[in-house]
C-alpha cells in the first residue's frame, strides 16, 4: 500500500525533546515500513525515518532559532506539497488537526485524519458539521465525546516501539517521576504535594513554554526549595529510558480532559507503574491494579505510592507491548485504510484527480 503520512512541522519527526504528535507519527511511519508498505513522510527536513521523506521545512519550528517565523505559512507550503503529489497515494493519513480540509475536500474519502489534541473548543463544530465527509481517528474514546456526531471511524491509541525504551526490573533510583510540560492543566504542583506528603524524592523532568512562565515562577518555582524535589528540565529520548524506569512510578496527576498521555506508555515501557488521575483517556490507558492506579485525590495518590511496590514490573512491560506496541498501532490502522479503500487492490495505480 501507498501511504503518504503529513506530519505537522512544529517538531521533527520524532521530537529532539517534549513532543508528542511527532513522536507517534515517527513511530507509527516506521512500523508500517516494518510490515512492509511504501510510506513517504511528509514533515520537517530534520526527521528521522526509514519511510520516504519530503521536506516541508528545513528545521522544525519550536527549536528553529529565527525569530520571526510564520507556523502558518510553513503549513500551507506543506499542504501544497502533499497535494501536488495526492495522485501517488492510495491512502493520505493527515495529522494537522483541521487544516487541510479546504485543500482536500474532494479526495476526503482517500483520507484519514487522525486527531492528537482536545475538542472542546469553540469554533470546532461548526467545523467538523461543514467538512463531515473527512473520516476521522480519535485516539481515545474519551477524546471525541465533545464531537460526538463527527464522521469517526475509530479510536486507534498511541503506540511506540518497545526497543526505544529499556525495560528496568528494579527502580534503582527509587524516586516518583514527573515528565512532560509544567503547566496548569498537568499539575505539576500535585505530584510535589503528592511526593512531600510520601516522604518520596520527585524528579521533574519538564519544559516551560512561554504561556506557562508566569505559573512557573509563581506557583511552581517556589515549591522546588523543597530537599525532596528536582527540577531537571526537558530531556530527550536517549534520557527517558533512565529517567522513567528507574522510578518508583510515574506521577500523572492531570486536570484537564488528556486525550491521551504518551508519558504513561513510555513509563510503562520501562516497566514502571503509573499513579494517575480518573480523568479524561485515563481509564482506557492504565490498568488498575496492573499497570497502575488510578486515583481520584492526593489522599488516594499517596496511599498508591506506598502499594506501587507490589505491582509486578514485568507485567507493566508486557501490558505495553500487548496494547501500545507500534506494530499494533499500525496494524489498526492499516485495517482503517483498508476499510477506506473498499477492497479496492491497493498495487493498483490511483487515477490523479486534476
Amino acid at each position: 500500500m501507498k501511504i503518504a503520512q503529513i506530519a505537522p512541522l512544529y517538531e521533527a519527526v520524532p521530537p529532539r525533546l517534549y513532543g508528542g504528535t511527532e513522536r507517534v507519527v515517527a513511530h507509527l511511519t516506521d512500523a508500517l515500513v516494518e510490515l512492509g508498505h511504501d510510506v513517504t513522510l511528509f514533515a520537517a527536513a530534520d526527521a528521522h525515518t526509514s519511510a520516504s521523506l519530503v521536506p516541508g521545512r528545513d528545521q522544525a519550528l519550536r527549536l528553529d532559532p529565527m525569530p520571526l517565523k510564520s507556523d502558518l505559512a510553513a503549513h500551507l507550503r506543506l499542504m501544497d506539497e502533499v497535494r501536488a503529489r495526492a495522485h501517488e497515494f492510495d491512502i493520505l493519513h493527515f495529522h494537522v488537526d483541521l487544516l487541510h480540509f479546504p485543500f482536500f475536500e474532494d479526495l476526503a474519502e482517500r483520507t484519514l485524519t487522525t486527531l492528537h489534541g482536545r475538542l472542546d473548543l469553540a469554533d470546532l463544530p461548526e467545523v467538523y458539521r461543514r467538512w463531515h465527509r473527512f473520516p476521522l481517528v480519535s485516539i481515545s474514546h474519551h477524546q471525541r465525546a465533545p464531537l460526538a456526531f463527527a464522521n469517526w471511524c475509530g479510536t486507534i491509541h498511541h503506540g511506540l516501539h518497545a526497543s526505544s525504551y529499556r525495560f528496568h526490573e528494579r527502580a534503582e533510583g527509587g524516586y516518583l517521576a514527573f515528565l512532560g510540560r509544567i503547566s496548569p492543566e498537568k499539575r505539576p504542583d500535585r505530584a510535589i504535594a503528592i511526593a512531600r506528603q510520601a516522604g518520596i524524592p520527585l524528579k521533574i523532568a519538564a519544559k516551560v513554554d512561554a504561556a506557562d512562565s508566569e505559573y512557573y515562577e509563581q506557583v511552581i518555582r517556589p515549591l522546588l526549595d523543597d530537599p525532596l524535589v528536582e527540577f531537571i528540565g526537558e530531556i530527550g529520548d536517549e534520557q527517558k529510558s533512565e529517567f522513567l524506569g528507574n522510578a518508583r512510578a510515574l506521577l500523572f496527576p492531570i486536570d484537564w480532559p488528556e486525550p491521551f498521555g504518551l508519558v504513561m506508555i513510555e513509563a510503562m515501557a520501562c516497566g514502571t507503574p503509573v499513579i494517575a488521575w480518573r480523568c479524561g483517556s485515563v481509564p482506557e490507558v492504565v490498568d488498575d491494579g496492573a499497570s497502575g492506579f488510578i486515583v481520584a485525590d492526593e489522599a488516594a495518590a499517596v496511599e498508591a505510592v506506598k502499594r506501587v511496590g507490589t505491582l509486578d514490573r514485568r507485567r507493566v512491560r508486557e501490558l505495553f507491548e500487548q496494547r501500545f506496541s507500534a506494530h499494533a498501532m499500525a496494524s489498526r490502522y492499516l485495517e482503517l485504510y483498508r476499510k477506506l479503500l473498499g477492497g479496492r487492490d491497493s498495487d493498483q495505480p490511483v487515477q490523479k484527480t486534476a
